[in-house]
């Protein structure tokens, strides 16, 4: 995806953008009935009783005033109980909810289309023909209400719960994951050391790359007859003296500023391009449920079954056949030894002491052993002693650590079989 392409998405998931498209159709639909008013037969509104519509804008527009501000409240609770009970990290994927923003628009854009109907009908500018057709619009728009209120409803019962939040992480990480995964080294070819010759492009912000144009990377190259070789991925904290990319042409010094503008440098990570963020919330979220203050294991044993589903989208054969989209791009592939740092470190620290944890997660390494290629084996029965390790030092009773450890060697053996298969 482009750069503006990728910003674009990133308004359109804001929920003001939502809200005031909502808002300007809402006021063009109540102003519409004065251009379709010399269309309307003229004896129609005695037989629908259309004069009736003042005193139903009036009720729209009172009661959907209060109605969007009992629904800003709800939210704002929703966002504030995913930053204590889950992660602060997670709150901006409730934020951008779908859902949410649909029914906070709708009811934003009832309230102005009837106050904008109502000074319409104040000032004379609808005659009876034209009452008409706000009437019917009118009715729509109660419809409308009717339905994203059951909807409503039906989504606060979910609205910032733990597992809820944890859904949205999953599927925000397994999206990132799969494009991850079907594009590998970014659409590029594997990575080669930089040339003694070529330039370094750095950055003069701080703070994590959220986004890499490939595409415009690429088409600099071309036109320049250019090798590119990142640096960096996604995610990655970058700062004036580490470099982002490197540049092998000639009159590389000129594209170094077009290079630069191809990254996308804010001050917190994405979850977009960036699996490995994605991985670390879901992780995060299980170290919050183990704490004492919480104390939910039951939370962790969900994440680790998480984990496994989001490690599967990688486990896949890579298809050696699909020709490599950027071949003057060279890009460095995710690695699985950050993927299962990132997800089960933290894991097996903070749920060392509950045998219970502890058990799930060597039956999710064991799971990753078989369904996966020889570094997820390699993988699995690393964390597999290391959370034994945890484990020997945090457990009080030796049949627990029997039990972990019976597993753990049914990990090890497992490796060692992945390992000797061809």
């Amino acid at each position: 995806m482009s750069k503006w392409l990728w910003l674009l998405s990133r308004i359109l998931r804001r929920t003001w953008f939502r809200a005031t498209m909502f808002s300007l159709l809402a006021a063009a639909t109540a102003l519409i009935a004065i251009v379709v008013e010399p269309y309307i037969p003229r004896d129609l509104p005695t037989k629908i009783g259309a004069d009736a519509v003042d005193n139903i804008l009036g009720i729209i527009a009172s009661s959907m005033l209060a109605v969007t501000t009992f629904s800003l409240s709800t939210m704002v609770s929703a966002y504030s109980a995913a930053t204590s009970n889950v992660t602060p990290r997670a709150t901006t994927l409730i934020m951008e909810d779908s859902t949410t923003q649909n029914v906070l628009s709708t009811f934003l854009g009832s309230f102005l289309f009837s106050l904008v109907g109502i000074i319409a009908l104040s000032t004379g500018a609808y005659g009876e023909a034209g009452r008409v057709v706000l009437f019917a619009v009118t009715i729509l728009v109660i419809a409308l209400i009717v339905v994203t209120l059951l909807r409503w409803i039906d989504h606060l019962s979910r609205l910032g719960r733990v597992t809820e939040t944890t859904a949205r992480v999953e599927a925000a990480a397994a999206k990132a994951m799969r494009l991850r995964f079907e594009t590998p080294h970014l659409g590029g070819r594997a990575p080669i050391d930089p040339p003694a010759s070529s330039t370094a492009v750095c950055s003069e912000r701080i703070g994590y790359v959220q986004h890499i144009d490939v595409g415009a990377l690429s088409d600099l190259a071309d036109a320049n007859e250019a090798r590119i070789i990142l640096a960096v991925s996604p995610g990655a904290f970058v700062d004036p003296s580490r470099p982002l990319a490197w540049i092998d042409a000639e009159g590389a010094c000129d594209l170094a500023d077009p290079v630069e503008g191809c990254f996308t440098i804010e001050d917190t990570r994405s979850f977009d391009q960036d699996p490995r963020f994605g991985a670390a919330v879901l992780a995060e979220i299980a170290s919050r449920a183990l704490s004492p203050a919480i104390n939910d294991p039951g939370t962790a044993i969900d994440v680790i079954g998480r984990a496994v589903r989001l490690l599967a989208i990688a486990a896949g054969p890579t298809d050696e056949t699909k020709a490599i989209a950027y071949p003057r791009l060279f890009a460095a592939d995710m690695s699985p030894d950050d993927l299962f740092d990132d997800l089960f470190n933290p894991i097996a620290r903070d749920g060392a002491a509950i045998v219970e944890v502890g058990m799930r997660l060597q039956k999710a390494l064991l799971s990753l052993c078989q369904l996966g290629p020889p570094a997820f084996a390699r993988n699995a029965a690393r964390h597999s002693r290391l959370a034994l390790k945890r484990a020997d030092a945090a457990l009080a009773l030796d049949e627990d650590r029997a039990i972990l450890r019976e597993l753990g060697e049914a990990v090890a053996r497992a490796a060692i079989e992945r390992h000797n298969r061809p």
